[in-house]
C-alpha cells in the first residue's frame, strides 16, 4: 500500500500572500505532482494546520483545490485551524460524539486512527479526558490489528527548542494508553515544519516539511520561531507485510537532472 503524507498548508484567502509566498499555488503545485507522479497512492493524509488563521474563505480555497486531487484526502486539524469553520466548510467531514474531528479509516495496511488536537486558544496540542477516552475505546477495539496514528502536535521534544514547548501536553497519558494496547505500527504527524524521523517508546514516527514555509533548525534559540524559506515536501509512505519505507520529496526542485553514469555529466 502507498499513500502520501503532506502538512501544514497554512492556506490563506485567495490572492493573499503568507510571510511573502502564497500557500495556495503551492498547494496547487503539490497536487499536481501528486497527480502526474503519485496518482496510485491510496490516499493523502494532512496532519493539520490546513489554513493560517481558519479564515471561511481559506477554507473555500482548501475544498475546491482538493476536489482536483486524484485520491482521496483525510485531514486533520491543528493549532492554526478553527474547528467551527472548518465543519461549516467540509460538513460531512468525520467527527466523534463530542464534535471532535477524529476518525478510524479503513487502509489495506490496517487502520488509521485520526486525532484531532486542536485546543482553542492555545498553539500547544491537547487530548482532553474525552479525546482520550475515545482513542481507548478505539484502540481497544482494533486490538489485534496494526495501526497508523495521525495526529497534529508531536508528544515528544524533538531538540527544536521553541517549537518543543509547542508540543502535546499530555503526553504521558497518551504514551501510557498505546503503551496499553502496543498496536500502533507508526505515528505520522506535523506542527514542526521540519523533516524529523525517530523513536518514541518504542514506536516510530515521521514528520516532514511544511507546505509554505518552514522552521530553521536550531538548537540555541529560546524565544521566537525563526523561519526560513527551504523547500516544501510530501512524503511517500510504501508500506509491505514487514516494511514501511518514506520518501521525502521536494515537489518544487527544479534543479538539474543528469544520469550518474554518463561520463560527459561527470565532468560538466
Amino acid at each position: 500500500m502507498k499513500f502520501i503524507h503532506l502538512t501544514d498548508l497554512h492556506l490563506v484567502p485567495p490572492r493573499q500572500a503568507l510571510y511573502g509566498l502564497d500557500p495556495n499555488e503551492r498547494l496547487q503545485a503539490a497536487i499536481a505532482d501528486i497527480n502526474t507522479h503519485q496518482p496510485d497512492a491510496e490516499f493523502v493524509l494532512i496532519t493539520g494546520d490546513l489554513t493560517h488563521d481558519g479564515e471561511p474563505a481559506a477554507y473555500e480555497a482548501l475544498k475546491a483545490a482538493l476536489e482536483q486531487l486524484t485520491p482521496p484526502c483525510h485531514l486533520l486539524l491543528g493549532n492554526h485551524d478553527i474547528r467551527s469553520a472548518f465543519r461549516q466548510t467540509f460538513p460531512g467531514a468525520p467527527v466523534d460524539k463530542n464534535g471532535f474531528v477524529q476518525s478510524v479509516v479503513a487502509t489495506s495496511a490496517g487502520a488509521l486512527v485520526l486525532l484531532d488536537t486542536l485546543e482553542a486558544g492555545t498553539h500547544e496540542g491537547h487530548l482532553c479526558a474525552d479525546r482520550l477516552t475515545w482513542l481507548e475505546r478505539t484502540l481497544a477495539a482494533l486490538s489485534g490489528e496494526p495501526v497508523l496514528l495521525a495526529l497534529h502536535h508531536p508528544p515528544l521534544a524533538l531538540a527544536i527548542p521553541t517549537m518543543d514547548t509547542l508540543a502535546l501536553r499530555q503526553c504521558n497519558e497518551l504514551a501510557t494508553l498505546l503503551k496499553q494496547h502496543g498496536n500502533i505500527r507508526h505515528m505520522f504527524f506535523g506542527h514542526v515544519h521540519r523533516p524529523v524521523h525517530g523513536m518514541w517508546r518504542s514506536i516510530p514516527f515521521s514528520t516532514l516539511r511544511g507546505l509554505n514555509h518552514q522552521v530553521a533548525m536550531h538548537s540555541d534559540i529560546q524565544t521566537g520561531i525563526p523561519g526560513s524559506q527551504e523547500p516544501p515536501a510530501y512524503a511517500v509512505v510504501s508500506i509491505g507485510q514487514d516494511s514501511m519505507v518514506i520518501n521525502v520529496h521536494d515537489f518544487l526542485d527544479a534543479s538539474r537532472r543528469f544520469d550518474l553514469f554518463d561520463r560527459n555529466a561527470e565532468r560538466g
